[in-house]
């Protein structure tokens, strides 16, 4: 089995955000669910720089594309009750 380059822990870093798993369970829980239309780099939450480094590396499928990827899906999740 193929190893992950970089975790959500990493990703967070690279973004600048707080990257402890409970922050980064906090803020999933915080910004979900991101409607489908809405496209991960264009959510209001993200700095120019973040959302330009999430589209980057989403378009030239970069090493970071494939945890970029699960960020977007747990953000799309429902909200938990």
């Amino acid at each position: 089995m193929e190893e992950l380059l970089h975790s959500l822990t990493s990703l967070f870093q690279q973004l600048g955000l707080p990257s402890s798993p409970e922050e980064i369970r906090h803020f999933i829980d915080a910004h979900r669910p991101l409607p489908e239309q809405v496209s991960l780099h264009a959510a209001p939450f993200w700095s120019r720089s973040q959302a330009a480094f999430l589209l980057e590396n989403i378009q030239n499928d970069a090493d970071w594309a494939e945890v970029i990827d699960r960020l977007n899906v747990a953000l799309r999740e429902p909200r938990r009750q």
